[in-house]
């Protein structure tokens, strides 16, 4: 009697692992977005006791994506920090490259821009259409 429960107990935590495993495998990544998202430029402060504050630079191929706050959300966030998202349209020319003060790249690039999510220290999430 005891060996049945020693086995029910060990198929107990090899369907639980087994579960584990297969729920954080399929979690949703922006590579299962559509629209064409592409990464094409990042910036991260330095400052690993502060406040970290990320900013990117996206090419969207579909500048009608209703997607873009959900690739927002999917971006890393840490508490007190904040993260912002610029989307390019594809078709247009993009920085390479971004700097730590706003408006994070070079003007030549603001047509180009479709969007800005944002996510502040608090929390508090904005997607704004027209920047620019």
């Amino acid at each position: 009697m005891l060996k049945n429960k020693k086995n029910l107990l060990l198929i107990g935590i090899a369907l639980l692992v087994g579960y584990i495993v297969y729920d954080s495998s399929t979690q949703p990544t922006v590579n299962d977005l559509e629209g064409g998202f592409r990464e094409v430029a990042m910036y991260r402060n330095e400052n690993n006791t502060g406040p970290i504050v990320r900013v990117y630079a996206v090419t969207v191929d579909d500048t009608l994506s209703k997607d873009m706050l959900h690739y927002g959300n999917l971006m890393p966030y840490n508490k007190y920090g904040s993260t912002t998202v610029y989307f390019f349209d594809s078709a247009k020319p993009t920085p390479k490259t971004l700097a730590a003060r706003e408006p994070h790249f070079d003007a030549q690039f603001s047509l180009g821009c479709i969007a800005v999510y944002r996510k502040d220290a608090n929390g508090q999430v904005s997607l704004d259409h027209s920047p620019f």
